[in-house]
């Protein structure tokens, strides 16, 4: 029998007469008016719905099926209502996110999870029949589909762009943050036998998770030999993901994230370049003109991105190696140690490097095209095996990087506002983001989005409010 055919008579005496809301839609989308009396006296109810009505929650998709009800489907907004109750709440687990709607059944009906009516309930229905389970809870949030949730991302930088100037998104910072598994082997206290450290022994609490390295100075350059990962310590080396975010930051008003995107920790710093801009331009609607992060971004084509000669922007990242300088001409052509423009002989497609690109390969001036006779100025050691040779990408990043001066007041500028990424990963690491306990990459990508979309929620709020 379909419960939704005949309603009590006690329901409707109960619950108001409401407009017409789509039933994928939460209902604290209503009308105060058109709130029950218990949901009113709720003070937890009441002070999370102003936060969450800031979310376009059109931009969800309509339901997922309840296979423990059967009769009835949950609407994916009351899920992704939950788990942001969750994050906000700081529960850390689904067992205490189940509790405390079960303590707080006024969030069951703002949240919009279908209400089984029931007489003998002092909030006129079932909470259980109501609820999911704990274990629904929990493996729900690994099938949602990750793009559902960037949509809600993508109305909020809408609205952020609405309701601020038009320097908002003009200078940009990125970073990446770790994210530690749940596995017994990022812990030192546990005995591992088969070896902590070793990336063919994939841990049994997480199939996902990969081995990686916590670079703890992008600058320094390593002066002793490698050491096997067997021999290193959890701080260095452990088991688990990485958040890359962008984020963009007003003064006196507060960060923003503009895109985010969640991998294993075996990945680069570097790799999540090009994946994070293609959502943050999308997003702006125009290539943000100045960027900057840190060393570990110090690559050719992280410049040549953010090279303009119309609005003269740049990529405001420091060196990796600090020592190494390196000059060109008025062409752009490399120059040796003795200040001679090194001409370019031949070029080839670099396809093994993370981005394909072409290589120029460049020699000593005193040998091409035509030997000269003269002899090195600086009577450089490679002199007598045919002068200096480089090879190096042709992009005009490759020389960009070098000829960046970084002891100006527009490259510090910039530069400064490299701690807006910084200062969301701490808000993020306060919500639980580095230790999450979660089993698999969807869930920790899916929790990663929605951490990212609170934070935005409590910016938002700051705006309406001021």
């Amino acid at each position: 029998m379909n419960i939704h055919i005949n309603i009590p008579a006690f329901w409707k005496r109960r619950f108001p007469e409401q407009p017409h809301l789509p039933t994928h839609l939460p209902r604290l989308l209503l009308a105060e008016k058109y709130e029950p009396r218990f949901v009113r006296q709720c003070p937890v109810t009441q002070s999370i719905m102003p936060l969450l009505t800031l979310l376009d929650w059109e931009q969800l998709p309509t339901t997922f099926s309840n296979k423990r009800t059967g009769w009835h489907t949950i609407p994916l907004a009351a899920y992704v209502g939950a788990y942001m109750l969750k994050l906000d709440r700081q529960l850390p687990t689904f067992g205490s996110l189940y509790r405390f709607l079960r303590e707080h059944p006024a969030l069951i009906w703002a949240l919009g999870f279908p209400l089984v009516p029931d007489q003998r309930s002092s909030c006129g229905f079932n909470i259980e029949a109501s609820l999911p389970t704990q274990r629904h809870l929990n493996r729900k949030l690994s099938e949602i589909p990750n793009e559902a949730l960037q949509n809600l991302l993508d109305a909020q930088v809408v609205w952020l762009q609405e309701h601020l100037d038009d320097s908002f998104g003009q200078i940009i910072s990125l970073d990446t943050k770790h994210i530690l598994s749940w596995v017994k082997e990022n812990n030192p206290k546990a005995y591992i036998k088969e070896g902590r450290f070793d990336k063919n022994q994939q841990p049994a609490g997480d199939p996902d998770c990969k081995l990686g390295c916590k670079r703890r100075h992008n600058q320094n350059t390593p002066t002793k030999e490698g050491r096997p990962a067997k021999n290193v310590s959890v701080g260095e080396y452990y088991w688990g993901y990485a958040s890359g975010a962008v984020a963009t930051k007003l003064a006196g008003i507060g960060e923003f994230v503009l895109a985010e995107t969640t991998n294993t920790f075996d990945q680069s710093d570097v790799s999540y370049f090009f994946p994070l801009m293609e959502h943050v331009e999308r997003r702006l609607g125009f290539r943000p003109p100045f960027g900057t992060a840190d060393a570990a971004f110090d690559a050719f084509y992280v410049y040549d991105y953010f090279h303009n000669d119309a609005h003269d922007g740049f990529a405001a990242v420091p060196l990796r190696q600090i020592n190494q300088t390196r000059r060109f001409d008025g062409n752009g052509l490399p120059l040796c140690s003795a200040e001679l423009a090194m001409p370019l002989v031949s070029s080839y497609v670099n396809r093994t490097s993370l981005v394909q690109h072409r290589r120029g390969r460049y020699v000593c001036p005193l040998f091409y095209p035509e030997p000269t006779g003269d002899t090195c100025p600086v009577d450089h050691k490679k002199w007598h095996e045919s002068g200096c040779r480089l090879v190096m990408p042709t992009a005009v990043g490759a020389r960009i990087r070098y000829q960046l001066d970084r002891e100006s007041e527009r490259y510090k500028a910039v530069f400064k506002e490299r701690t807006a990424v910084e200062r969301i990963f701490s808000q993020a690491v306060a919500l639980g983001i580095e230790r999450p306990k979660l089993r698999n990459q969807r869930a920790i990508a899916n929790q990663n989005t929605l951490t990212y979309i609170l934070i935005n929620l409590r910016a938002m709020q700051r705006i309406s409010q001021s």
